[in-house]
């Protein structure tokens, strides 16, 4: 067996089910275009817009996938296992249906199954109710992720620097308590002031949940973790670190969740398309886990959270003016492939070395 055979089976085992999945997901696609049609045509449509939400949801979350993976190599294995079972039934069902529900459900104060009712029969009015609650959702998705990305940055144990001129400075910085929080803060105000007042207020209070959402999941996370270790010793990242996981993952399907109205208004061909997605990411993180991507190409994670900060900017910018969704994966596609070119030609470096 040819070392390229190899690689292709271990790469086919990691994806299987995310195959599986898309075959499921594409076929279901085109019976509910096929059914809401009536032709071969709006077949075709709706089975051409569940591939590109599909592609969508995965060019916006890779960066997703590393991140997990470096927070799951800390993990105990159990944890690690709940998270890649529970964690994508929460990522697929909870953010890519329940959450666009709930947003109409408190938008245009009306109960569940009227939201549902709304999604299928008024998809027009459905979209134009989640529209209209993207400037909060973008404040609070962009002021979480941007935490997230200088969380890791401003680390005074960093060691491994990508971009050094810029990551050194920013790990000498990180003595300072409350840097990340103070540059957040400057962050929020600064685009607040360019929104009119009330909009600005709409920004600044959801901004600040985001802010406070992602401090008290941290001190949640370190008391969980505490506790549990106190009773069960050596279960490290145990649930402190599945609920910052499940949150973050709900910060990255924001932007998609919302953009993906820009190419459907129905519900439910959303929830396909992005589903599958979800399952890409998922399968991606168990690659990354298991086969020490991470380790042997180091400045990937790095990529990956300044694709982080460049997304929550993004986020922030669509406040003001609409950002295609293409540019948005493009960018974080590019920042992560200039990353994964630096890793490879210092791994060059070192083995003529």
């Amino acid at each position: 067996m040819t070392p390229n055979s190899t690689k292709t089976r271990s790469m086919a085992r990691y994806f299987r089910w995310a195959l599986v999945t898309t075959v499921i997901g594409l076929l279901l696609g085109a019976f509910l275009g096929w059914q809401t049609t009536g032709s071969l045509g709006g077949m075709a449509s709706i089975f051409f817009i569940c591939a590109v939400l599909a592609v969508l949801e995965i060019s916006l979350s890779f960066d997703n996938a590393i991140v997990n993976a470096n927070k799951l190599k800390t993990m105990s294995p159990v944890w690690q296992r709940r998270f890649l079972t529970w964690g994508i039934l929460i990522a697929v069902f909870g953010m890519r249906i329940v959450f666009p529900l709930l947003i109409v459900v408190i938008a245009a104060g009306i109960g569940p199954w009227q939201a549902i009712v709304m999604a299928a029969s008024e998809p027009a009015e459905y979209a134009r109710i989640m529209h209209e609650a993207h400037l909060p959702i973008a404040a609070f998705g962009g002021t979480f992720l941007l935490m997230v990305g200088l969380n890791f940055f401003f680390d005074h144990e960093k060691d491994v620097h990508w971009v050094r001129w810029l990551e050194s400075r920013m790990q000498q910085y990180a003595t300072i308590r409350g840097v990340e929080v103070a540059i957040a803060l400057v962050a929020v105000i600064g685009f607040s002031r360019l929104l009119d007042p009330v909009e600005g207020e709409v920004f600044m209070h959801a901004a600040i949940w985001g802010l406070l959402t992602f401090l008290l999941v941290e001190v949640l996370g370190g008391f969980l973790d505490q506790s549990q270790q106190t009773l069960r010793a050596g279960a490290q990242g145990g649930v402190g670190a599945f609920l910052y996981l499940e949150v973050l993952d709900a910060s990255f399907s924001f932007d998609g969740v919302i953009g993906a109205f820009a190419l459907s208004q129905n519900l439910f061909v959303i929830a396909i398309g992005l589903g599958i997605g979800a399952m890409y990411v998922r399968s991606m993180t168990i690659m990354l886990v298991e086969k020490g991507t991470l380790a042997e190409y180091r400045y990937l994670e790095h990529g990956a959270f300044w694709a982080i900060i460049a997304l929550s900017i993004i986020m922030f910018s669509q406040a003001l003016v609409h950002i295609p969704e293409v540019i948005t994966g493009l960018g974080g596609a590019t920042l992560i492939g200039l990353s994964l070119w630096s890793s490879i030609r210092l791994n060059r470096r070192e083995a003529l070395a």
